[in-house]
């Protein structure tokens, strides 16, 4: 049986008060997309994560722990672990692990995906301090993928409104409404 390769890749990024965002968004989002999602989380390096754990009980996509090599399914939902950077190329995620900086793993993901996957790339950025996501926000709008920001609902809105204010965010929605929207798009790309 051959596997099908995602419709679109979506990362989506977040950091302090982004718990939520992530249950939020999985809440409304369908199971059966035909999308593959990729959380970005900034974590201590320390930190004995139980994100995906949490995440599993508001989805009935699969939520596996990111390793190296790893390929990317359609309707699975993918997790970064703490202390690494991921990357993407060819459906296959890229583990670099002890992480390169902090508070840079957004853009990195990103900026892989934007040149990965071109127009069937998707940023989100929810809640977070500081800027992560920002950069990677403006390759992925330049090589013709689609953008979006936690609108005022998200709990801390230095991220959102830092790729806001670059200009490189195509949607501003709050995680409720990010759902109907990306169904849009993977619509009109098999239109």
């Amino acid at each position: 049986m051959k596997t099908v390769q995602p419709l679109y890749i979506v990362g989506i990024g977040g950091s302090a008060g982004a718990l939520n965002a992530y249950r939020g968004l999985l809440d409304a989002m369908p199971p059966d997309t035909g999308m593959a999602f990729v959380v970005i989380s900034h974590m201590m390096p320390t930190a004995h994560s139980q994100l995906t754990r949490i995440l599993s009980r508001h989805t009935e996509m699969s939520v596996l722990l990111a390793s190296d090599g790893m390929s990317i399914h359609t309707n699975h939902v993918y997790v970064m672990p703490p202390d690494s950077d991921l990357t993407v190329e060819n459906f296959k995620l890229k583990l670099i692990s002890p992480r390169t900086g902090r508070n840079k793993q957004v853009d990195l993901f990103f900026i892989s995906l934007a040149e990965a996957m071109g127009v069937r790339a998707v940023g989100i950025i929810l809640s977070g301090y500081d800027g992560d996501g920002t950069e990677g926000c403006k390759q992925i709008k330049a090589n013709g993928g689609k953008t979006f920001a936690q609108d005022s609902s998200a709990e801390v809105g230095n991220m959102p409104l830092s790729a806001q204010a670059a200009g490189c965010v195509d949607f501003v929605l709050p995680v409720n409404k990010i759902p109907d929207k990306l169904k849009s798009l993977a619509a009109a790309l098999e239109t």
